[in-house]
């Protein structure tokens, strides 16, 4: 990949996985009703299920969309379910979790990797990125190395979401205004349902 096009893959990356979205959403609400630490498995789920969708993607399953377009709409009814789910899990929280507490437990792992596979932003993002910069002459090195890219982004917006979800809980340790903060932060998450589904 010549090294333009490796910076413009990089800009268009970053912007991209910077802006308000369902995952950079659910890592603020996160951070701050759990902390960094406890938040992690989140992270990791999104990175490991953001990357392994974009190889999948750029080794032909987003071909599978475009020839079948009836798996499109199940794609948005998952989507929309379980992203629901989450809405209501963060809408409702009204305590800073902390480590041994029960209760309200952050999104774990396997259900942060799955949410990727439902979510049309990243598919959309996913075939973007590798039709734009995947390189047909050199398919597997091309799709690689737009991986490794992705993912090298994937941790800094992760970190910086929850990041900045740690920084506003002594803010929010007020359970009037973590109320309205999670409420804010659910009906945020659900405005994001009508791009995906209109």
């Amino acid at each position: 990949m010549p090294l333009e096009t490796f910076w413009a893959l990089m800009v268009f990356g970053f912007v991209t996985s910077m802006t308000p979205g369902p995952n950079n959403l659910m890592l603020l609400a996160s951070g701050v009703n759990f902390g960094f630490r406890r938040t992690l498995p989140h992270m990791a789920g999104i990175a490991v299920g953001f990357v392994s969708l974009l190889l999948a993607v750029g080794f032909g399953v987003g071909a599978l969309l475009k020839a079948v377009p009836a798996l499109e709409l199940v794609l948005k009814i998952a989507s929309a379910a379980f992203l629901l789910y989450l809405v209501w899990r963060i809408a409702f929280s009204r305590s800073l979790g902390k480590a041994g507490e029960t209760g309200a437990q952050p999104i774990g792992f396997w259900q942060a990797l799955s949410f990727q596979w439902v979510n049309p932003k990243a598919w959309f993002f996913s075939v973007t990125v590798m039709a734009i910069y995947a390189d047909a002459s050199q398919p597997v090195r091309s799709v690689l190395t737009v991986a490794a890219a992705m993912l090298l982004l994937c941790f800094v917006s992760v970190t910086s979401w929850t990041g900045f979800g740690k920084a506003l809980r002594g803010l929010l340790a007020d359970p009037v205004r973590l109320k309205w903060f999670n409420i804010a932060m659910g009906l945020a998450l659900a405005l994001t349902l009508i791009p995906m589904l209109f």
